[in-house]
Formats: C-alpha cells, sequence, structure tokens
C-alpha cells in the first residue's frame, strides 16, 4: 500500500502542517500547487525535502481558489481548467527538477476532488490537462468519472481511499461541514487503515464498501497528523509507492 499525503499547503509567511516530519513517514506527497495553497518558494523547498527522503512527488491541482483553500465548487469551463490543471503540474515540475526529481502523479484537492466524481466534463478536463503534459498516472475515489476518464485516455487509474475521512455508503466522502466527516480518533484511523488491507472500508452508517484501493491518504493539515500517520505506517508494515 502506497502512503500518500498533502503537502506544501503553506502560502507566504502562513504555514499549515508539518511537512518535513511527514516526507520522513509517506511515500508519496501531493504537493500544493499554487492555486489553493502553495506558493513557489513553498513548493521548491517540499521538493527539495521530498527528494532528499526518497518520497515521490505529485502534483495537487485545484481550482483557482486560495480564499477558500480550493473547497469550494467553482463551475469552470472545461478548457480553461485543463489549461489551469496543465499550468499546475509545470509549475511544480520545474520546482522538482530543480531538487533533481519530477512530478510522477496528479491528484486533485478538495472540491475539484469531489467534483470529478460525477462530474464528467471536469473530470475529462483534468484528464487533458495532466496529458497534455506527460501521461501521468491519476489519483481519484474508487468508481469515479475522474479514473473512468483516465482509464479512457490511457492513462494509469490509481484507486485511493482515506484514512482519516468519513465515508457514505456510497463510498463518497462525507462532506466537511458534517461531524462525521474526519476521523480524529489514532486507534480509529489505524483500524481503518488495516481494514483497507483486506480490501474494505467502513461507513459512517456501518455499511462495509469493498475497494481496491492502492494509496492510502493521511491528510496533512489535521491535528495529530504525524502521529496519525506514523501509527498507520507502523500498522501497515510493506509501505510501497504505487507502480
Amino acid at each position: 500500500m502506497d502512503l500518500n499525503s498533502d503537502l506544501g499547503e503553506g502560502f507566504g509567511i502562513w504555514r499549515l502542517g508539518d511537512d518535513a516530519a511527514l516526507l520522513g513517514v509517506i511515500t508519496s506527497a501531493n504537493v500544493a500547487c499554487g492555486f489553493h495553497a502553495g506558493d513557489p518558494s513553498t513548493m521548491r523547498k517540499v521538493c527539495e525535502e521530498a527528494a532528499r527522503n526518497g518520497v515521490r512527488i505529485g502534483a495537487q491541482v485545484s481550482y483557482r481558489d486560495l480564499a477558500g483553500f480550493g473547497r469550494r465548487f467553482i463551475d469552470a469551463d472545461p478548457g480553461e481548467l485543463a489549461d489551469e490543471v496543465l499550468y499546475q503540474i509545470g509549475a511544480l515540475d520545474a520546482c522538482a527538477r530543480a531538487a533533481g526529481t519530477e512530478v510522477v502523479y496528479v491528484k486533485p484537492h478538495g472540491a475539484l476532488y469531489n467534483a470529478t466524481v460525477h462530474h464528467e466534463k471536469q473530470a475529462e478536463a483534468v484528464v487533458n490537462g495532466a496529458k497534455a503534459f506527460k501521461d501521468l498516472p491519476i489519483l481519484g475515489l474508487p468508481g469515479s468519472q475522474l479514473l473512468a476518464k483516465a482509464e479512457k485516455a490511457g492513462l494509469r487509474a490509481v484507486q485511493e481511499a482515506f484514512a482519516d475521512r468519513g465515508y457514505t455508503p456510497e463510498g463518497t466522502l462525507v462532506p466537511r461541514g458534517r461531524p462525521d466527516a474526519l476521523l480524529t480518533d489514532t486507534e480509529q484511523i489505524v483500524e481503518r487503515a488495516k481494514r483497507l488491507q483486506d480490501g474494505e472500508l467502513v461507513a459512517v452508517d456501518g455499511t462495509v464498501i469493498k475497494t481496491n484501493a492502492e494509496s492510502l491518504c493521511v491528510h496533512g493539515d489535521t491535528p495529530g497528523a504525524v502521529e496519525h500517520a506514523r501509527a498507520v505506517r507502523e500498522a501497515l508494515g510493506d509501505v510501497t509507492p504505487f507502480a
């Protein structure tokens, strides 16, 4: 199982999460590309630290929404959205190459991630933007339009699960405004991770959902994120990047 986390989500003098500590635990880093968070200096620093730790870099692309941290849906024109995805990947890849590495996958962030579960045009736009750069793997929710469009375009579609997010019985993420949207107890998060090794996760109503997730996300901006990630890695044992 691959273990990923969202990093580089500071901006200017504002900092969020402990990137350096998480880079000693995870195998893949979803790095903000400046649209929902991040700035050139933050992006370059995270890429340098990821390279030193042997952690793979993924572009965490988003709507252009710094004020809302990318958590607000935007009815973006598909052509413009594809160009903005391409722009974000290219910017992060420049920072990665300056650090002696490169961007090797793409994952949408926040509202864009959730929109591409069902929104065909935006899902296709994300895929088109990624493919215009390079045939990069795409991380997304199992059963999403995003992964279906990625496969159709000949890209590697990587199913992802979340160790610290609530799930609906339909297998989608519980909206963040609800009290059951986040798991905050380390034991619960570890139990979720161990259950995923058996191809299952449990929704907030107790429904058991079958999954073939290859990558597991532990959010870097939640309280206790580093402790959660370390406990999950220890519980999983063999943690390896997806092929």
